[in-house]
């Protein structure tokens, strides 16, 4: 099993998110946090599932190969896509948090997370794709969610595994634990692939 395989290896998850970590620590991987800053700037030209690739990619090229040659490196990051397929990052304050969520609310939009994964001369990356519906939510619902969570740190403006999430998601197509930021069935199938 691949879960007793990883325990001998030194794993280093390349980001700070707090979902991440904990939807990596729940497949039963031991690992540390390391995280080095990255430019996520992007080619707006590129496409949705290139804009994720690229960063995540990036985020993974900024740690020394050679140093970290013997560590399993796990880099990610998620975008959100509304239905004219604009790119909804982290919004940069509450008020543009509750635009995004006026502008998802009723309809439905994508999810993408990209892994980038390294170890010895192996280099894997992916894209999980995920399909959200949000209903239809009041003005007063958006302000107390975003008043109380203060979104800031997430892709979309929202954390599907918080309150608007429960009250507000009508129904997804694809993995949740994506949404929240880490497909842990892909991420498995991959790692599978690595070391077997």
């Amino acid at each position: 099993m691949i879960q007793h395989k990883l325990k001998n290896i030194s794993i280093i998850l390349g980001s700070k998110s707090p979902r991440r970590k904990e939807l990596l620590a729940s497949m039963d991987i031991a690992f540390e946090v390391e995280v080095k800053e990255t430019d996520e700037s992007y080619d707006p030209a590129l496409s949705a599932v290139e804009i994720v690739k690229y960063i995540a990619e990036t985020k993974l090229s900024a740690f020394d190969r050679q140093r970290y040659f013997d560590k399993l490196l796990i880099c990610a990051d998620t975008i959100v896509v509304d239905e004219q397929g604009d790119v909804l990052g982290k919004p940069a304050d509450l008020e543009e948090a509750k635009a995004v969520i006026k502008r998802l609310a009723g309809k439905s939009h994508r999810v993408y997370t990209a892994v980038a994964l390294a170890y010895q001369d192996q280099k894997v990356s992916f894209v999980e794709e995920t399909t959200v519906w949000l209903n239809h939510l009041s003005d007063e619902e958006i302000d107390y969610y975003v008043e109380r969570f203060k979104p800031l740190d997430k892709a979309g403006s929202y954390g599907i595994q918080e309150w608007i999430g429960r009250v507000g998601i009508n129904k997804i197509i694809g993995s949740y634990e994506n949404v929240i930021g880490l497909p842990t069935a892909r991420l498995q199938q991959e790692l599978k692939r690595i070391f077997y």
